[in-house]
């Protein structure tokens, strides 16, 4: 079921009431406090794009292995966007660009139950055919500016649904090799050198080489070595 609203403060917040049950969607119009990754904000022009949150209870899903589904997820969006002619890729953790701009963020949030699973709530915030952003934002862009038309957001979001449904089955059945190869074949960045910021703001120079189904990073190093990294140890640093 979908249950579009005109407002709330955030749909994340929203899907959390237990009257929303796996498959549901929270789509709102307009979020006073909508949140993304790592502390930061999420705004969106009213009535331009879609803001949503989809409920999931993969309790078969072990707690080391949750990424996966983030990677379902994004592998999703991006089959959704090839879909409409857009070519896309996952900024690692799980924003997708278009070209080095981004297109859609994703904040994903689990709760657990024993060694699995129990409930995960999806927060995704995808710039349909919104043209003119906040100057502050650092690189936006569009459904709408990458393919040089607009599209019916409803039919985004189903287009989206049906992709997920396949991706989703893909994890049920267990087929981790094939979601783990397409989510690193589409990885931003994948096997150039980069720039990465350790929190303390060393920065390092490394080479995307993967993901683990835990969620870090896999990076080679200069002196060839490989090392592993989580989201809260090294940050990407974009255009570098």
């Amino acid at each position: 079921m979908i249950y579009r609203i005109p407002e709330t403060t955030s749909t994340n917040d929203d899907a959390r009431d237990p009257k929303y049950r796996h498959g549901d969607i929270v789509w709102a119009e307009r979020q006073t406090a909508g949140r993304g990754q790592r502390g930061h904000t999420w705004t969106s022009a009213e009535g331009e794009n879609l803001t949503f949150t989809l409920v999931l209870e993969p309790r078969f899903l072990p707690v080391g292995e949750q990424f996966l589904l983030s990677e379902a997820v994004a592998l999703a969006l991006t089959d959704t966007f090839a879909q409409a002619g857009i070519e896309t890729r996952i900024k690692w953790t799980n924003d997708i660009y278009a070209g080095d701009r981004k297109l859609v963020g994703i904040l994903i949030e689990h709760s657990y139950s024993g060694p699995t699973l129990a409930r995960t709530v999806v927060g995704i915030g995808i710039n349909v055919n919104q043209t003119e952003f906040d100057p502050a934002l650092p690189n936006p862009v569009s459904m709408a500016a990458a393919a040089g038309r607009t599209f019916d957001r409803g039919e985004v979001l189903e287009a989206f649904c049906e992709r997920l449904e396949a991706r989703y089955a893909q994890l049920e059945r267990g087929d981790t090799e094939t979601l783990q190869r397409d989510y690193r074949e589409r990885m931003y960045g994948l096997g150039e050198r980069r720039t990465f910021r350790y929190p303390d703001g060393t920065p390092v120079e490394a080479v995307i080489e993967g993901v683990r189904p835990s969620g870090e990073l896999l990076l080679r190093h200069d002196d060839g070595t490989l090392r592993e990294y989580l989201f809260k140890e090294i940050n990407f640093v974009l255009n570098s």
